[in-house]
C-alpha cells in the first residue's frame, strides 16, 4: 500500500462492536515519517446517526500505544522475548510447525481466531488451517459469544443472522424485549433507536443503565432466562394472545413446544426465577398489543450451558406472537464483536466452511475444494470448539503448537487459570498482535500486525450488512498484514504462493466465489458496489454458474441484497420456522454453604472484551482503571466489606481480586464483575468450562461464589 498522505475524510467504521458505526477518519501526517496520527468523528450512517461512544471517538489513540509492537519477537534461550527480522520469525515458526506435524500429525497444530478479523483474513485463516496445515483444529472466539444464538437461529429459521431486518427498524416499533443486553454500555449509540421504541421491556438480573430506561424490568435469577421464557410463552398461549393462523400456516412443532411450556404456569415460575406473576403478565399483554414488536437476546441469555434452549424459547414465544416475518416486527441477536457475524460465516469456526456452509456436507465440501484447486478429501472434518480446543492444548492427545490470530485467551477464556497453563504447555505458541497482550507475553513467537486504520477489508455487522474498512495510514515500517504472514507461513510449508493473496480484494474476491450458493451467498457483493455506497445485507447472490463471471460488466450481477429476511419463508426447505421443544434445568454450579453467591461476569461502557486496546487508552482507563465487584449493602456488611476494599470473589475454580462498589439496586444474592482486566483482576478465572451441548458455549453467566475480604498484601489488580 501506498502512503495515502493527508486525507481530508475517509469514510470507514468503528473497530469495536458488530453495531459498526460509521466513521470518518482524518489523518495529520507525521513531521519526522511517522505514520501520523488518526482522529475519527462520527459520520451520519444509519445505526449511529452522527453518534458514537467513548471507545469509537478514542480508538484512533490505540493506534500509537506506547507499547505497540513494531517488529517481530522471538523468545530466545534465556527466555526473553527479543527482536527479529521477519525471514527468521516465519522461517523459525514453519520449521518448527514441519517438525511437530512430521511427529505428531496434522491435528498436533490448532489455530485460534477472533470475531475482530476482517472477512478476509477470517476467510484466508480457515483456508491455511485446513489446506497449509491440514489440521482440523481451528476455532475462534466467537464461539463464546454468539454461538448458542446461532444455533438457535439456525434451528428455528434455517439460517443465522444477528438481526433479520435493518437496526433502524428498532425505532419504528411499538415495543421492544431486551433478554440478557445492556446496550447502553455495549452498544450506546443502538440506544438513539431503542428509545424511539414506544416501550421497553428488559430481562436482567441487573438493575443496569439499560433497564432504568425500561417501562418495565423483570429481574430474573441468574441462571433461571429459561423458566421466564417458558413461562411467558404459557401466558401467550393461555390468556389467547399467540397468533393462530401465523403459527398454522408458517411453523412446525408447535404442539411438542407448548407440551414443555404448559408445565411452566406463572406462579411456578415466579417460584423458581423471583419474577412476579403480575409482571409475567403485563409483559405478555404488552407484547400482544403492539402492532409492531420485536424480541432480542444477547450474551445474558446465551452464555450458560443451556443457551441455546435459552434463545430458543425466546424464539417460540416470538413464534407464537407471529413476530418473525411480520414487516416492522422480529426477533434478532444483538451479536457482539466487530466481525461476530461474518467471523463465523467464512470457516474460522470448526465447522463451517465460507459462505456458512456444513464442513460434513458433501456438496459444500466440493464447491469450495473447487474454488481452493484441490480434492474434497483434502479438507479435514470438524475439529473442537473453542473452550474444547484451548482445553486440550499440550496434552497428549491435544495440539501440541497454537497459532493466535486476534485473540487474547489468557484474560477471555472461562476457567482462566487452568487455560493458561495449557498454553504454557505448548511447545509452540506463535502470536499474531499489534500489543503485547496477556497471550503474547506467553508466547515463543509474536507477530506484529496491522491495525483497521491501516487495511482495506470488510466487515459483517450484527444486521448482516457488508462494510468496507479503509486504509488511511500506512503501518509502522516492520508492521505486516494478518494476510502476509499467511502468505509467508503458507510458502514455507510448501503452498503455492497463488493460493495465498495478500492483497484484501483479491482475497475478497475469492470468498465471493467460495460462498456463492452458500446460505452466507456473497457472490453478488463486490468492493466496486460497496465502494458506490450500495447498503448490502446478505445474502445477495451473484450470476448463476455459467453466466456472466463475478467481474463482469455487471459487477457481479444486481441482487439488491437482502435487508429484511423470512418476509415470504424462512430458510427450511418448507419455507417454515421450527418451534423447539425444550425445558428449564438449573447452572451447572450449585450455591452452597461454601459457594452461597451467584457471580455474573458483562462488559462495561468504557472497556472492550479483553481490554487489552481499550487499557491502553489514557480517556477509557481513567473513566473503568480497575476491576471492581458490584455487591448490594445487605450483602457487604454480612461479608465485613466496606465500599473501595479490595475483596475476594472465589469459585471451585479460582479467585478474583477486586474493588468492591456497593450498589443498593444490585440483588443480595448476586454480585457482578467486568471482564476486561488481567491479572488477580481476571473475572474468568472464577468462570467454568460447563459447556451447552448444541452450541458449545461455555457457562460464563452464572458461578457459584464467595464473597470475603481480599488478604492483606493482594497484588496489583490493574
Amino acid at each position: 500500500m501506498s502512503d495515502p498522505g493527508s486525507t481530508p475524510g475517509t469514510d470507514s467504521h468503528c473497530p469495536y462492536c458488530a453495531l459498526q458505526c460509521g466513521t470518518v477518519l482524518t489523518r495529520t501526517p507525521g513531521s519526522d515519517g511517522t505514520p501520523g496520527t488518526v482522529a475519527v468523528s462520527p459520520s451520519q450512517f444509519p445505526v449511529n446517526e452522527g453518534g458514537l461512544c467513548q471507545k469509537g471517538w478514542t480508538a484512533g489513540t490505540v493506534l500509537d500505544a506506547p507499547d505497540r509492537l513494531r517488529s517481530p519477537l522471538l523468545r530466545d534461550s534465556g527466555g526473553r522475548l527479543a527482536p527479529v527480522g521477519w525471514d527468521t520469525a516465519l522461517d523459525t515458526v514453519a520449521a518448527r510447525l514441519r517438525e511437530i506435524r512430521a511427529a505428531h500429525g496434522p491435528d498436533a497444530v490448532g489455530v485460534f481466531g477472533g470475531g475482530g478479523l476482517t472477512n478476509e483474513k477470517a476467510y484466508l485463516l480457515g483456508k491455511f488451517a485446513r489446506l497449509a496445515l491440514g489440521t482440523s483444529q481451528i476455532d475462534y472466539n466467537g464461539r463464546f459469544c454468539m454461538s448458542s444464538a446461532a444455533a438457535a437461529g439456525n434451528a428455528a429459521f434455517g439460517l443465522d443472522r444477528g438481526l433479520p431486518f435493518p437496526v433502524t427498524d428498532l425505532g419504528r416499533s411499538d415495543l421492544v424485549l431486551l433478554a440478557g443486553a445492556n446496550p447502553a454500555e455495549t452498544m450506546p449509540p443502538l440506544m438513539r433507536h431503542l428509545n424511539r421504541a414506544r416501550a421497553l421491556i428488559v430481562i436482567d438480573p441487573r438493575r443496569t443503565a439499560t433497564a432504568e430506561r425500561a417501562a418495565l424490568h423483570l429481574r430474573p435469577e441468574p441462571g433461571t432466562d429459561l423458566a421466564l421464557a417458558l413461562g411467558l410463552f404459557h401466558i401467550a398461549v393461555t390468556e389467547g394472545h399467540w397468533d393462530k393462523d401465523t403459527v398454522a400456516r408458517r411453523t412446525t412443532g408447535f404442539d411438542e413446544a407448548w407440551q414443555r411450556a404448559a408445565a411452566w404456569w406463572p406462579e411456578r415460575v415466579e417460584r423458581l426465577t423471583g419474577v412476579p406473576a403480575a409482571a409475567q403478565y403485563e409483559a405478555v399483554r404488552l407484547l400482544a398489543r403492539a402492532r409492531r414488536a420485536h424480541i432480542l437476546t444477547g450474551r445474558g441469555a446465551e452464555q450458560h450451558h443451556k443457551g441455546t434452549d435459552t434463545v430458543s424459547a425466546f424464539i417460540n414465544l416470538a413464534l407464537a406472537l407471529g413476530l418473525p416475518g411480520r414487516p416492522g416486527s422480529g426477533y434478532g441477536c444483538l451479536t457482539g464483536q466487530g466481525n461476530g457475524q461474518g467471523g463465523r460465516e467464512h470457516g474460522q469456526k470448526a465447522d463451517q466452511l465460507p459462505g456458512y456452509r456444513s464442513l460434513t456436507d458433501p456438496a459444500a465440501r466440493r464447491a469450495v475444494a473447487r474454488v481452493w484447486g484441490v480434492p474434497p478429501d483434502r479438507l479435514p472434518g470438524p475439529g473442537r470448539s473453542a473452550f474444547e480446543l484451548l482445553s486440550a492444548l499440550g496434552t497428549d492427545d491435544g495440539p501440541r503448537a497454537l497459532l493466535v490470530f486476534g485473540s487474547n485467551p489468557v484474560v477471555s477464556a472461562p476457567d482462566a487459570s487452568r487455560i493458561t497453563e495449557r498454553l504454557r504447555a505448548l511447545d509452540l505458541l506463535v502470536v499474531a498482535d499489534f500489543v503485547p497482550s496477556e497471550t503474547a507475553r506467553l508466547a515463543h513467537v509474536v507477530l506484529p500486525v496491522t491495525q483497521w486504520a491501516e487495511e482495506e477489508g470488510t466487515m459483517t455487522s450484527l444486521e448482516g450488512r457488508v462494510l468496507r474498512r479503509r486504509a488511511v495510514r500506512l503501518p509502522p515500517p516492520e508492521v505486516r498484514s494478518d494476510l502476509r504472514v499467511l502468505h509467508g507461513l503458507a510458502v514455507r510449508l510448501g503452498e503455492p504462493p497463488e493460493r495465498y493473496p495478500t492483497e484484501p480484494r483479491v482475497v475478497f474476491d475469492e470468498l465471493r466465489r467460495a460462498s456463492r450458493g452458500g446460505p452466507a451467498d456473497y457472490s453478488g457483493i463486490s468492493y466496486r458496489r460497496l465502494d458506490r455506497g450500495e447498503a448490502l445485507h446478505w445474502p445477495c447472490p451473484g450470476p448463476r454458474e455459467g453466466g456472466p463471471g463475478l467481474d463482469s460488466a455487471a459487477d457481479g450481477g444486481e441482487h439488491p441484497g437482502t435487508p429484511r429476511l423470512f418476509l415470504e419463508r424462512f430458510a427450511h426447505p418448507d419455507g417454515k420456522a421450527r418451534f423447539q421443544p425444550v425445558d428449564h434445568r438449573p447452572p451447572a454450579d450449585t450455591r452452597d454453604e461454601d459457594f452461597p453467591l451467584w457471580a455474573v461476569t458483562g462488559r462495561l461502557l468504557a472497556q472492550y472484551q479483553s481490554g487489552s486496546q481499550t487499557r491502553r487508552v489514557p480517556d477509557l482507563l481513567a473513566a473503568a482503571p480497575e476491576p471492581f465487584v458490584e455487591v448490594h449493602p445487605d450483602t457487604a456488611a454480612r461479608y465485613e466489606l466496606a465500599d473501595g476494599a479490595l475483596a475476594s470473589i472465589s469459585s471451585a475454580r479460582g479467585t478474583v481480586t477486586a474493588r468492591v462498589r456497593i450498589d443498593p439496586g444490585a440483588r443480595s444474592d448476586t454480585v457482578f464483575l467486568p471482564f476486561h482486566y488481567p491479572g488477580e483482576g481476571r473475572a474468568n478465572l472464577i468462570t467454568g468450562g460447563a459447556l451447552d451441548p448444541r452450541s458449545r458455549m461455555p457457562e460464563f453467566k452464572v458461578s457459584a461464589v464467595r464473597l470475603e475480604p481480599a488478604p492483606s498484601g493482594s497484588g496489583e489488580i490493574r
